[in-house]
């Protein structure tokens, strides 16, 4: 890649050092490297911000409730998850060698075309007043529903594309960061296949109806098991693996790879535990 990534991730000393005015100054590099590197995912992520305003627009100014909650809820979870996710692939696929960059292209025009249009339906769903996911009351409701599941295995079977890439070509970066970005991307996948069996269940509650009592901010039931939270944590090992990586070349380099897989199976432990937790009707968090 003519500009790589790792290259430019801030250091944790240049950051204590300066302060608060150092922190801002390192995400702006961190933004500004990753829109060279990746303009396409970037771009993407941007758009999404756009799109933030409408949904705490309609936050405040939207009084019905669907499944108990307010409609926009989902979009703004939706909104940062989103975020998250594009910036993130973007910085991992901007540390693959250049005879990956073909590749690299069409893997995030396939994922910005298909989480764009996830995102789209998630919103028109919002102001309609009605479920996005697992909605299929009505022909409109299961026509989107379905086109929504169409783009969600692109985005996986994109996914499975770059698993591909980061093993044949080796990442920019040491080891334990290059092992990092690997294992990441499968416990991604892993992530995957719970939001598959969510979709199966066409509900992720199991032993309750959604739409019960949940946590705070993330409305996990409190009452049933809730296939989200794994889902949830197998998604963000996408970013979380490879800072582990990362941060474990900076600090024990000489043991960064075999801590890294330590590491990332004590990740895939977690999800697993929290996916037959759930399955059992389970809460995360009991409260009566």
């Amino acid at each position: 890649m003519k500009t790589l990534a790792f290259s430019a991730a801030p250091t944790a000393d240049g950051v204590t050092e300066s302060g608060s005015s150092s922190a801002f100054a390192a995400v702006r590099t961190w933004l500004v490297v990753l829109h060279r590197a990746n303009p396409v995912l970037s771009w993407t992520g941007w758009l999404h911000l756009l799109l933030l305003p409408g949904a705490l627009l309609g936050l405040v100014l939207d009084e019905r409730l669907v499944t108990n909650v307010n409609p926009w809820i989902k979009p703004l979870k939706f909104l940062f998850s989103d975020i998250i996710y594009l910036w993130g692939l973007g910085w991992v696929l901007a540390d693959l060698p250049a005879a990956a960059l073909r590749a690299v292209r069409r893997i995030s025009w396939g994922v910005a075309v298909a989480i764009g249009i996830e995102i789209i339906i998630v919103f028109l769903q919002a102001a309609r007043g009605t479920t996005s996911h697992y909605n299929i009351a009505s022909p409109l409701d299961g026509v989107l529903f379905s086109l929504m599941g169409v783009f969600i295995m692109l985005n996986t079977v994109l996914i499975v594309w770059a698993v591909y890439l980061v093993w044949r070509h080796r990442p920019h970066g040491p080891a334990g960061y290059v092992w990092g970005v690997r294992l990441g991307l499968l416990l991604f996948l892993v992530g995957s296949a719970v939001g598959g069996a969510m979709i199966r269940n066409l509900a992720h509650t199991v032993g309750a109806a959604d739409g019960g009592p949940g946590l705070l901010g993330v409305g996990w039931s409190t009452r049933a098991g809730d296939l989200r939270i794994a889902h949830f944590l197998g998604l963000h090992a996408l970013q979380l693996v490879p800072l582990l990586g990362w941060w474990l070349s900076r600090y024990v380099p000489r043991r960064a790879t075999l801590l890294t897989w330590v590491g990332a199976a004590l990740y895939a432990g977690a999800v697993a535990a929290l996916y037959v937790q759930a399955m059992q009707g389970v809460p995360l968090i009991a409260v009566k």
